[in-house]
């Protein structure tokens, strides 16, 4: 049988195991350490914009911590992408909340800016108040409609929570993702541009909100000799460890980036042609995805073949293909949630693939995803 070719397999640069290895040496292999504020340092001066990083257990727990400082808890409503994996919402429940989910607009595949201004509106009639954050993500690497979606939040004076949790490295205008709302998440989990094995971290807009994230992250221990408590608290700080590999990671970024980058024009260049198979592509020159995953939607009427028949022929010939996000709103755990759409991410779910596109990958085995897909026909 051929190789295996994973979906997104994490890849060393090389330099991690000099930062373990120092851990060890060292005995600091705790939730802290010279590689934790190492790591936080180069992820701020990556960000830019003058933010705030702190390193934590995962993406979710960024999430978490964001949304209570932001003021989320028992009935309130926080308005969330459907279309995104069920870490972007679990932290809502976690407070007692409850997500109202946006649709996606076709271009982005991201939260579409009328449906969030009218989920706004409809939320301040039946209930009176106003959803107590908004959180955006950026899908595969390609960002959101920031310019559109900041413009509501400040009309209506609502902050933003950017789930930048796949687009590190990614651009809007020529900005960051993950600098643009008032929190911003981050994921390294292991199939992420660059890995920690797991682990994320939240962007944070001042030093003081940096502060308090490490408060909570560890225990919300009072400043005392003794142990003393006057929060809840949380075990989400990062170790020294995972911190170690992450400032190896952080220093190929800029070529794992690039790499998927080709990948997906790769895959551009040899299957747009193709009857029935479209791509998600940067809409314009404001978008700068880090294409974490390339993505295919097959149009099954003019193809002769639909994403569940490709997935399958694709997986007996031992290569890992993923179908696009289940929206939320069609999740059983999230199915009483109030939903604003118009039916798209719905349809991009019925007919996206998401193709291998790690950055270890080479051309040999993009080209052997490529025949499986042309012999479809």
């Amino acid at each position: 049988m051929n190789k295996r070719i994973w979906l997104s397999l994490a890849e060393m640069g090389g330099e991690e195991q000099n930062y373990i290895k120092e851990a060890f040496e060292t005995n600091w292999v705790a939730p802290l350490g010279p590689n934790v504020d190492a790591f936080e340092k180069v992820l701020t001066d990556y960000l830019g914009y003058q933010k705030h990083v702190v390193a934590l257990s995962s993406g979710t727990a960024a999430i978490h911590l964001a949304l209570l400082q932001l003021g989320v808890g028992q009935g309130d409503e926080v308005i969330c992408q459907s279309f995104t994996f069920a870490a972007s919402a679990n932290p809502i429940k976690y407070l007692g909340a409850e997500p109202v989910f946006i649709d996606s607009e076709a271009s982005t595949w991201n939260m579409n800016p009328v449906f969030l201004e009218k989920a706004i509106l409809d939320r301040l009639d039946k209930t009176g108040r106003k959803p107590k954050a908004i959180i955006p993500v950026h899908l595969y690497g390609m960002p959101a409609n920031m310019d559109a979606i900041t413009e509501i939040a400040d009309k209506y004076e609502i902050p933003v929570l950017e789930d930048a949790a796949e687009a590190l490295g990614s651009l809007y205008k020529g900005r960051k993702c993950g600098t643009f709302g008032d929190f911003a998440c981050l994921s390294f989990n292991g199939n992420k541009i660059i890995t920690t094995s797991g682990g994320g971290a939240l962007v944070c807009p001042k030093k003081e909100s940096a502060t308090k994230t490490l408060f909570y992250a560890t225990q919300a221990r009072d400043k005392a000799m003794h142990y003393q408590h006057s929060e809840i608290g949380y075990n989400y700080r990062m170790s020294n460890v995972c911190a170690g590999i992450g400032r190896g990671q952080m220093q190929v970024l800029d070529k794992y980036v690039a790499r998927r980058r080709a990948i997906h024009q790769y895959y551009v260049d040899q299957l747009s042609g193709l009857p029935g198979i479209s791509f998600l592509n940067n809409p314009s020159a404001a978008y700068q995805s880090n294409y974490w995953l390339t993505c295919v939607l097959v149009d099954s009427d003019i193809a002769g073949f639909t994403r569940e028949e490709l997935c399958d022929v694709m997986e007996k010939e031992n290569i890992e293909t993923r179908p696009l996000w289940k929206p939320l709103h069609l999740q059983p755990v999230f199915s009483n949630n109030a939903f604003y759409g118009d039916g798209t991410s719905e349809k991009l779910f019925e007919s996206g693939l998401c193709l291998p596109s790690g950055s270890g990958l080479q051309n040999e085995d993009l080209d052997r995803v490529i025949q499986v897909l042309r012999a479809m026909y």
